[in-house]
């Protein structure tokens, strides 16, 4: 992939040292569900597909007092630019901010091409059966581009810091981004990677991270995207995977999947709810 990626970050992104503990447990968790032993009460569809201003309102919510269950925990991958693996961004200035397609501050100052996408994020608390907003919440996301390159880590793309961003979210408990759609490298269905802190303060410290998840997107809209120009490496690296597959969606993607709107012509918007 325009030797962007190379097999050894492919790998590391699927499973292994930085997978394999998460799915473990939450494979113990589902079989401890199973058992009855863990009450886990999940959102419903319903929830989930309205990810929008009304998805934060009580009548939206579950009914069950007893909350539901949080986002899957995911692993951040080998790109986080948290400070856990090399480079910090959070703790520079100009990462709060809405629109991530560019680099700022003293990274090269490049711009990420590509179909345009706008995600929204509604944080809600689990507790409360997914009814209540997480006011004051942060969020901070980070993708590949369009060729499948992370910045900050991948080659030719080490000067650039685009495609990372944060944001605290509103009285909704949302946080809206302007983006681009990723591309598709080997080994990995198109995602988005996010972590969720208590505050923007914990957040531009990199610190007191509360969850770590990852979006992903429907296949149909991917079709679409990836028949557009500029994506043609992940025509062929789509073409090999599956959600059912994938090394993180595979026990299960149904509270992960964005809902979609929009076309490859006038870009998509991606919404998901998030309880933590």
């Amino acid at each position: 992939m325009n030797g962007r990626h190379d097999e050894g970050p492919h790998e590391h992104d699927r499973g292994l040292s930085y997978d394999l503990p998460v799915l473990a447990r939450r494979r113990m968790i589902r079989l401890m569900a199973g058992a009855s032993l863990i009450p886990l009460v999940g959102c419903t569809t319903e929830e989930k597909t309205t990810a929008s201003p009304s998805s934060s309102s009580p009548s939206s919510s579950s009914s069950s007092t007893a909350g539901c269950a949080e986002i899957p925990e995911e692993t951040a991958g080998p790109f986080p630019g948290d400070g856990s693996n090399g480079v910090n961004v959070l703790k520079e200035s100009g990462v709060v901010r809405s629109d991530i397609t560019k680099s700022f501050g003293d990274s090269a100052g490049g711009t990420a091409e590509g179909v345009p996408l706008t995600v929204t994020l509604t944080v809600v608390d689990a507790a409360s059966g997914c009814g209540t907003p997480k006011q004051g919440a942060a969020v901070y996301v980070w993708h590949c581009d369009r060729d499948g390159a992370y910045s900050l880590y991948s080659e030719g793309v080490t000067e650039e810091n685009y495609l990372r961003g944060v944001q605290e979210t509103d009285e909704k408990g949302q946080v809206t981004f302007t983006s681009v759609f990723p591309g598709c490298y080997p080994g990995r269905w198109p995602h988005i990677h996010f972590e969720v802190y208590g505050s923007l303060a914990d957040a531009t410290a990199a610190t007191s991270i509360t969850n770590t998840s990852q979006l992903a997107f429907p296949k149909d809209v991917c079709d679409a995207v990836y028949a557009t120009d500029g994506y043609g490496d992940s025509v062929r690296n789509l073409s090999s995977l599956s959600l059912e597959d994938d090394g993180i969606f595979s026990d299960g993607h149904e509270r992960q999947l964005a809902t979609m709107a929009g076309s490859a012509g006038d870009g998509y918007t991606a919404t998901l709810t998030v309880p933590v």
